[in-house]
Parts: C-alpha cells; structure tokens; sequence
C-alpha cells in the first residue's frame, strides 16, 4: 500500500550541492559512453547494406501502429469492465456464498466459493483455503488469475478454496474496521461449510489485504486459521537511511490533508487510482519507458501479456474517502496497529499480540513497497524477546525473497510455484509448531531429475536480533516520524476549519465524476479507445500492417541502436529517480530531525520512545505463569504417544532446523495411534514442545515414568521411535540424543 497523494507542497529548503554534483557526475560518466557506442555504431553502417536503413523505418512504423492499435485494445478493454460495473480478473469459475452488502455493517465484498476446473479432485477433510486480494487501487482476482497461482497451487493440493471478491464502489459508510469484521463473518461461514475438514481456515492477505486480515484476526481469534501476510506494511514507519523513500512523503506534504481534499472533491469518495500512480511514481523508468518500450518493440509477441496485465492494472476502484483517512492517519502516518493503539467503535482494542494461530509474514528484499522493515517490524514493536513471544503463545514465522517486487510476492508464477505452494503443502507442519519464532527457508533441490522444480522447506529457529540485522529505525528516526504525526494532525484541523467549507461547497456529483473522469491514469486509458474519435481508424491501419508485416532483421544496425537509446533512457530516468529520493530523505530529516521543530510538536529529547512498547497485562502475565505450573504438573504425566513424541521433539531440537522429514516422523505417530484426532495429536506435539522447552533435563529425566510399563509395548515403542527417527538424517548430536533415550527404552 502507499499512501495517495496528488500534489506536493515541498518544503522551502536549499538544495544540497552535493547532490547536484552526484547527479552530474552521473550524467557525465554515462554520457561519454553513449557518445562512443553512436560513434561506433555510426562506423559500423557505412559498411552495411543500403536497405539497412529502409528495413528499419518500415519495422518502426509498423511497430509503432500496432503499438498504438494495442492502446487502443487495452482503452476498450478497460471500456468494457467498466460497463460491467463489478470485474475480476480471475481466471476460475465461482458462486456466490454471502454477500458484504447485507451484513449489518455493509460492506463491498462478497464471499465467493471458488469452483475447480476440470480434473481436480477436493478433499473436504482438508482445511478451506481464503484468498483475501489488496483493494489498494484495482479490482479483485489477482490472486487467482493464473494457473500458478494461490488459488491454484490450493486445487493442486486438493483444499477447498474461497475468494473475497469486491465491488469497484463502495457501500455507504463502509469503514475498515467493518471490511475486517465482514472477514470474520465470511471465515466462520466457512468453518460452517466445512465440519469436517482438520482445521480453521488458512488465509493468504496480500498487500493491503495482509493488516485487514490481522485486524480480523485481532478482532475473532477464534475463527481465523494460520495466516500468510503477503507484502503487507504492518508497521509502515520502519525501514533503514538510504532506501525506500517512500515512507518519507507525509513528511513533504504536511501530512495527510491532501487525502481529505482529494476525498471532499470527489464527493465524499477517494480515488484510489492517485494510489497506483504512487506505485508508478517509485520506478519512472519502468512507467515512463520500459512497460511500454517493452510492447513496442515486440508487439507480436508482447500483446497477450501486456493486455492480461493491464485488465488488472487499470481496473481502478473507489474508496470513502472515511476508508482513506483511518488508512493514512492510523496506519501510515499514525503508525498505530502495530504498537495496540487502535481500539474499534465498538470498544474493542486492535492488539496483534492476541493471535494465536500461526503468522507468515512474506516479504522480498526487491519490495519498495513493503520492504523487509515494513512487513516484520511490528514484531520488534511488541516484543523484547522471544520469551516474551513465548509466553503470549505465538506462532510468528517469517520468508524473504532475495529479489522480487512488490507485485510478484502474491501474482508471480515462479513465487506462487515455490512460496505459496510450499507454505500449502506444509500449512500442517506450520500449525504444529510451538510458540516462538521462526524462519521458513524454501530452498531448490539440487540435482532433481523432476521436469518442474522441487524444494527443501524448513524452519530454523530465530531471535529478535536476526530481525533488527535487516535494518531498523533509530530513537532519532521515530520523534521525526512522531513529529510528522503532530504536524499532520494540526494541518487536517487547519484544513478542517478554514478550506474544508469551501472545498465542500464547490464540490458536488458533477465535479466529483469529473474529477474522476479526469484523473491522469484513467485519461491514459480512455483517451486510446474507440471513445476518441481519432482512434477510429487505428484498427484499420493495423489489420493492414499485419497483413504486411515485415520485422527488420535482429542484425539490423539501427535496432542495435534503438537497444542503445532504451538504456541510456533507463540510465537516466534512474539516475533522476535516486537524485529524487535522496532530495526527499535529505530534506525530511533536516526539518523533522530539527530539536526546534520536535519542541513545536510536543516531543522533548529526554523523552523516551514516541510510541511505547505495549506492556504486558497482568492477566497475560498471570495466565503464563498458570500455564507453566500447568506444563511442570504434565511432565511425568502422559503415555506411550507423548512419550514417542517427547523424543522426536528431543531429538530433533538437536538439528536447529524442522523440516518435512520431521513432519513425516511425527505423522508417522500419528498413524500409529488412530484413536487420536488430528487436533488432539497436534495438541499433544505442541505441549510436548512447550514442556522441552520448559525444562528440558526434567522432561528427559521422567521419560520413564511415560513409557509401558508392559516390554512388548516398550520394544514396539522403540522400534517406532527408531523407524520415525531414521528419516530425520541426524546431525551428531541428534544421534547422541537419540541414543540416550533408547537407552531408557531397554
């Protein structure tokens, strides 16, 4: 998510020297290079044919043509979804379950019974899978709007799969906590619909859709099942000096009036097309040059792609502008979920520490949306140590990619066939692990003979300093970003008193349609379409191109150069963005770092954190005090079954690191013992965890009171233990574990 803006109101500060002289030095160490390969290019075509240059015109206009004949497919395209008034780009089949619009707090989405193509077998026995999309500028279904996708890799492993659709409008009053609250209606609809299946229903948010689907959480713990959080900033003030600029823009702009203005002038509805264009502002060069150099120079075989694509990309929505304001006052600029300072209209506090199903939270070190900070510093937020994660009794599990975007984390092919299917395919594993927290590593099997990739998927253990080594915010980082929250405080009430009036009295459905007719991104859509009178004769033009259809050669000197000028264009447009970015960090924190302007906002130096750690409540305290009386009075207690999985805990704690082969020896228990449900064993694996984790000797040590007593049933105990144990590739110490109590076994 980003926060909308449409106009920037900088702040009157000197621009640095030295930047400029950065940018030129820049500009002059790629200028010379582009000058010496035109040189040589130049040399090079005197020596070829005569017919280089002709070839080449003819390839460039009809490129150009069937260039402008795909603008003009994609503005009908766009044309069409919107005549429908409500459009998905989702690829699957599906049925309406219950509708948003008729809760008693209505809302826009609507729950929606995914169907499976043809040939897919579901196991209703296994847990429903909810694939909750961002509606943070575009329209539903990118979640499922290709066959590698969330949704697919949930019908390849056979789970039942339901998808929060959305309407492009609206309803009246719609505000975020009642899209949270709709969540928890539509989870327990499905638990309804599915008695039978193992488990609470697992929950991709992605984006925008990661912190409702926590505030939901937060709200009904009791229907919410492990959740993967794709991209999402639950703690958006975080990040590191230097990176990710984006995070620095309220600062610029006073503050989120701006939001409010935009939101009065269209009626009381945001545009959230101003939040795509945030996310084009982050990469110019792919905006202004690459996406559409990209189609234009390969048209015949970009066109497919870049339709697909765009049918999502501009399927713009609507926000309120109410919607739009707790976004940005509570979430971005407030920075408030993530430290226990929202509270519903109903009373109820927002506290994340209240979860207890298992939390994924999904992130890429390529995301300069959601960077690494943004989506895991919320932990840091709450938490001292991992003790303190312990005894609230959370499950909190983390992965970052190397090097995907934003968009990727939750559309890209090679990511849903390794990250989401992985995290399906082993969401059992995950609910089976104890409180703390954890890395998921999703590695490539190397030497695999399989024609798709196959992966390693572990859990290694980690402590809060393996959080804080990906970067965070200084004391001096958060009185600046607390200072910005002062100052956008008292700028929405300025704005509030003295121009609200007035914007709302010119203001009005005439002005906001066109507002929204006009707004830049949706005027590059309807401007190519057959709307335009002079697009007209587009298709015409086109069909005859193709007809004759003559691609210049791929030795063709010119498209040498053409390649040349793309890069030197990317080089430049990079080089104004950094310059740009450096420009916004700079000047944020020379005016809110400033002592003088922190005083004016309230905020004193020898003040401590600007937002305080959340305590914890003595009724957490005194619950994991009751729970761990609990858990030494159930040391000596148990059977046959917590005593084989007391040992493959044991032993497998040796290898610092779980991974399927350690799923498969304590499912192996699981069949072994079929008087046991699912809940139960896992119940009794995870209690066996806390009890090691507890008091390791003192659970070693009484063994022996949990074992028969019987020495048939002892020897079959050992040779279980033994087989299960096998499979876990022990490390020494695992295997002086494992003999240490086999001996107890004789």
């Amino acid at each position: 998510m980003a926060q909308a803006v449409t106009a920037a109101i900088p702040l009157q500060a000197p621009t640095p020297p030295r930047m400029l002289d950065e940018l030129s030095g820049r500009i002059g160490q790629l200028a010379p290079a582009a000058i010496n390969q035109i040189e040589e290019l130049s040399g090079q075509m005197h020596k070829v044919a005569p017919n280089a240059l002709d070839d080449y015109v003819r390839d460039f206009w009809q490129r150009s043509v069937l260039f402008l004949d795909i603008l003009r497919e994609r503005g009908n395209q766009r044309e069409r979804m919107l005549a429908r008034g409500a459009s998905s780009v989702l690829i699957y089949d599906s049925e309406l379950v219950m509708r948003g619009d008729e809760l008693p707090h209505p809302v826009n989405y609507s729950l929606l019974r995914v169907i499976p193509p043809e040939g897919v077998e579901i196991d209703n026995r296994k847990r429903p899978v909810f694939v909750i999309d961002p509606r943070a500028g575009q329209g539903p279904g990118i979640g499922g709007f290709k066959h590698t996708s969330e949704i697919g890799d949930a019908f390849k492993a056979g789970h039942p799969v339901y998808f929060a659709g959305f309407s492009a409008s609206p309803a009246e009053g719609q505000r975020v906590e009642d899209v949270a609250r709709a969540y928890t209606v539509f989870l327990n609809k499905i638990a309804e619909l599915h008695p039978e299946a193992l488990g609470k229903p697992f929950v991709f948010g992605n984006c925008q859709a990661g912190w409702h689907a926590m505030m939901a959480a937060c709200m009904r713990p009791d229907v919410v099942g492990p959740m993967v959080i794709a991209g999402a900033p639950l703690s958006y003030w975080a990040g590191v000096r230097g990176k990710n600029a984006m995070r620095y823009l309220a600062g610029w702009y006073g503050g989120t009036w701006l939001d409010r203005m935009m939101s009065d002038i269209g009626n009381g509805i945001f545009d959230a097309a101003w939040l795509v264009a945030n996310f084009d502002n982050l990469n110019p060069a792919n905006t202004l040059w690459t996406k559409q150099y990209q189609v234009w120079s390969n048209p015949d075989q970009e066109k497919e792609r870049y339709l697909q694509f765009e049918r999502w990309w501009g399927d713009f929505v609507l926000l309120r502008g109410e919607e739009m304001q707790w976004m940005v006052d509570n979430l971005f600029v407030g920075n408030k979920l993530s430290t226990s300072q929202l509270v519903t209209s109903d009373g109820v506090r927002l506290d994340i520490r209240e979860i207890k199903t298992p939390i994924v939270c999904f992130c890429s070190q390529g995301d300069n949306i959601t960077p690494p900070q943004q989506a895991l510093d919320w932990i840091l937020d709450n938490y001292e140590s991992v003790e303190e994660i312990q005894e609230h009794g959370q499950r909190i599990f983390y992965t970052i990619d190397p090097k995907v975007g934003h968009l990727a984390i939750f559309v890209g092919t090679k990511v849903a066939a390794k990250d989401h299917a992985e995290f399906i395919n082993n969401m059992e594993l995950i609910e089976e692990m104890p409180p703390g927290l954890y890395e998921i590593v999703i590695t490539e099997k190397q030497g695999s003979e399989a024609q798709t990739p196959e992966f390693d998927f572990s859990i290694e253990e980690r402590g809060l300093d393996d959080i804080r080594a990906l970067g965070c915010n200084s004391l001096e980082d958060e009185r600046e970003f607390a200072a910005v929250a002062r100052v956008s405080e008292l700028n929405n009430a300025l704005y509030r008193t003295f121009l609200q009036p007035w914007v709302k009295m010119l203001s009005g459905p005439q002005v906001a349609h066109a507002a929204i007719d006009l707004n830049p991104l949706r005027v590059g859509y309807s401007a190519f379409s057959d709307k335009n009178p002079a697009m007209r004769g587009v298709a015409t033009l086109a069909d005859d191109v193709r007809n004759k259809r003559s691609p210049a050669t791929g030795d063709n000197p010119f498209l040498t150069m053409q390649q040349q000028f793309s890069k030197a264009m990317i080089d430049a447009l990079n080089a104004a963005r950094d310059f740009r970015d450096d420009l916004v960090e700079r000047t944020f924190h020379a005016a809110y770092g400033s002592p003088l302007v922190q005083a004016a906002c309230g905020i004193s130096q020898d003040d401590g954190p600007p937002r305080p750690r959340p305590g914890l409540l003595p009724s957490i305290l005194a619950a994991a005090e009751a729970e761990k009386r609990r858990l030494r009075g159930r040391i000596g207690e148990g059977g046959a079954l917590e005593a084989a999985a007391r040992v493959l805990v044991y032993v497998g704690k040796a290898q610092r690191r779980l991974d399927k082969s350690t799923f498969d020896a304590l499912r192996k228990l699981l069949l072994a013992h079929p008087e046991v449900s699912s809940s139960a064993f896992k119940t009794a694996v995870r209690e066996q965890w806390a009890i090691l984790a507890l008091d390791e000797g003192a659970a070693i040590k009484a063994l022996e009171q949990l074992l028969p007593e019987d020495a048939t049933a002892r020897r079959a105990l050992r040779e279980l233990i033994q087989t299960t144990a096998a499979s876990l590739d022990l490390k020494p110490e695992g295997q002086r574990r494992l003999k240490e109590v086999l001996r107890l076994l004789n």
